[in-house]
């Protein structure tokens, strides 16, 4: 059975991360390249949100006994093949899981350009997230 309490902490955390994300991304390609405070804050709200959507997906594995995932994409993967998250979402936070490992594993060489693409553009993706795991409350 679903934590309602955890998933409803969660869901409102991620609505603050987005909030917040939506707010600092609104500055120029060159801003956000030129100033490291854009950027770095960028990065980590981008970083929190893959984080937060990875653990409410993982709470819905765990608490429903889905299995036993060995990556964070296994994560979508478990809840897809139960027939419980739809393909095309599934795909997409498969690639967010892949991009929360690069925030994280490979800042060095981190597309700055990306992230900023990424804050801008891409998530509408997050918000169908959020709306597909509060079906669960």
């Amino acid at each position: 059975m679903v934590d309602v309490q955890v998933l409803r902490r969660k869901l409102q955390l991620l609505e603050e991360y987005l909030a917040t994300l939506r707010r600092i991304s609104q500055v120029t390609l060159e801003e956000h390249l030129e100033d490291p405070r854009i950027h770095g804050s960028i990065e980590r709200f981008l970083h929190l949100t893959a984080e937060c959507a990875i653990d409410i997906a993982s709470h819905l594995v765990s608490d429903q006994a889905l299995g036993a995932p060995e990556t964070y994409r296994d994560v979508f993967r478990i809840l897809e093949d139960a027939g419980q998250m739809p393909a095309e979402l599934a795909l997409q936070m498969q690639a967010w899981a892949g991009f929360r490992n690069v925030l994280v594993h490979l800042y060095e060489g981190l597309d700055r350009e990306r992230c900023w693409c990424a804050a801008r553009e891409q998530l509408g993706e997050i918000d169908d997230f959020a709306r597909w795991a509060a079906g669960y409350l």
